[in-house]
């Protein structure tokens, strides 16, 4: 059995060695976690007494096939809770992870396999991210930066990188969500930011900042 804090520890580990491709530091460890290094340390020298990661001090930590499990596992459950909350309780994509960071912790594969199967088995969250199936594999595809894209170019969002509130409030605002078609109309080349059309209704001005974590799928 794990605490809550340690499966959060190992969903965080997973997390940036998905985004940095190596091994993970226990500075990155301590940002994702808002937390200090030696707090980190100390929980990493317990989830190395558990052998859920690969621990050496100054080298960086990665997770042994056990710990991955769990922290797939977690995810799987945080996601499709994600789901849930968005398609069925209808709440804004903004106000779902906490309470998903809640409810992941709960203990019951009956009742995850039932949600999955209640939700017709989703392959991705209500922000674009994959969930793993019961086996932990993903669903990937092929997908773009908006920032990336030409001008006249149209597109379909597929995700975001960055789930912050504000961050999802503000696409809100601007009535971009999962599904938009979004065109580009120019770029300035001063600071690389956008004017777009959104579903050909709106027409927006966004940040390279903004552009840069919206995912794409080109039409």
């Amino acid at each position: 059995m794990l605490t809550p804090t340690e499966e959060n520890y190992l969903k965080a580990i997973f997390k940036i060695a998905e985004r940095e491709k190596k091994a993970v530091s226990t500075n990155a460890i301590a940002k994702q976690m808002k937390t200090s290094a030696a707090s980190v340390t100390d929980m990493l020298k317990k989830l190395s007494e558990k052998e859920l990661i690969y621990y050496e001090k100054y080298k960086g930590v990665s997770l042994t096939p056990t710990g991955n499990k769990a922290a797939t596992h977690l995810i799987r459950k945080h996601r499709l809770w994600e789901v849930f909350l968005v398609n069925k309780l209808r709440f804004a994509w903004h106000q779902v992870h906490e309470i998903a960071e809640e409810l992941e912790h709960i203990d019951s594969e009956e009742l995850i396999s039932r949600l999955d199967a209640f939700l017709d088995y989703p392959k991705f969250d209500p922000h674009g991210d994959p969930i793993p199936n019961a086996d932990g594999r993903f669903t990937l595809r092929n997908q773009i930066n908006l920032s990336d894209m030409s001008v006249t170019q149209t597109g379909i969002v597929l995700g975001v990188k960055e789930s912050e509130t504000e961050f999802l409030k503000h696409l809100t605002k601007i009535n971009i969500k999962l599904g938009s078609e979004i065109t580009i109309l120019g770029k300035t080349d001063f600071d690389q930011s956008l004017r777009i059309s959104i579903d050909t209704k709106y027409e927006e001005v966004i940040s390279q900042k903004v552009s840069q974590s919206i995912l794409m799928k080109r039409k």
